[in-house]
């Protein structure tokens, strides 16, 4: 069994995908599994995918076009490490990522962790400040602002067990980290920056269409809270990300 599990949903990411390869297969930890589930790309995603011959990567193909969510899943299924990290198509680790997020999580005890990253344009030129791992993170101030990124932080799967992303949202990784700090009472920041985010302006991530309605969904169907306390941590959470993404806070 591998130390770490790295979960890889991939759709339509021939662009910049090989570059994502690289920054995995250059890791100076080595004792891990990258699980790469294809989301029915019509691209060459595929074809990049299967020239790799490292036989610690598992590539699967989804039958259907379910979301990243799903083929998050998928990959979560078959994932047999102690340490879960994630890391979208698109993204990048500097080479010390996950031997020093393994070291973090082992000293600190930590179930969970997360560092900082760079937020970078598409050709990992930096783009506004990196986002900093400067707090502790428990499921009361995850309510109010989603601190974890997927490509920048770990968890401790044979503590916690795998947390799966739900069906049906449009933030399902927000969602995902809720459910799992309310297993955990907290997860740890290291505040270095291992990771490159690539900012697209036509993600899913950026787009404000409908955006405040699928963070209001998050609690009122997901957390199951009353309208009225599920408006005021929609409100918390668009104040906190304006900030968050505003070059006038960055």
């Amino acid at each position: 069994m591998p130390e770490v599990s790295i979960i890889t949903p991939c759709y339509n990411s021939a662009n910049f995908l090989e570059e994502t390869i690289q920054s995995v297969l250059n890791q100076k930890f080595t004792d891990w599994e990258w699980l790469v589930t294809d989301d029915c790309s019509s691209d060459d995603s595929v074809k990049i995918i299967k020239k790799i011959n490292d036989s610690r990567i598992t590539l699967t193909v989804a039958e259907r076009n379910g979301g990243a969510g799903h083929a998050r899943n998928l990959s979560l299924e078959k994932a047999t490490g102690k340490f879960i990290t994630f890391l979208d198509a698109d993204d990048y680790w500097e080479p010390d990522f996950l031997e020093e997020m393994v070291s973090f999580m082992k000293k600190e005890k930590a179930e969970l962790a997360y560092s900082n990253y760079a937020r970078c344009d598409k050709s990992l030129n930096p783009k506004i400040a990196d986002f900093q791992a400067d707090k502790e993170v428990t499921f009361d101030n995850l309510l109010k602002t989603c601190r974890l990124s997927l490509l920048s932080s770990m968890y401790d799967s044979e503590r916690v067990g795998k947390e799966y992303f739900p069906a049906g949202s449009k933030r399902e990784d927000h969602v995902m980290w809720l459910n799992l700090l309310k297993k955990i009472p907290v997860g740890k920041p290291l505040p270095k920056t291992m990771a490159k985010y690539r900012m697209h302006a036509s993600s899913i991530s950026r787009k404000k269409t409908n955006i405040m309605k699928d963070q209001y969904l998050v609690y009122k169907d997901y957390m199951h809270f009353s309208t009225l306390k599920s408006w005021y941590y929609t409100a918390n959470w668009a104040l906190n990300g304006f900030m968050k993404y505003s070059k006038f806070f960055n």
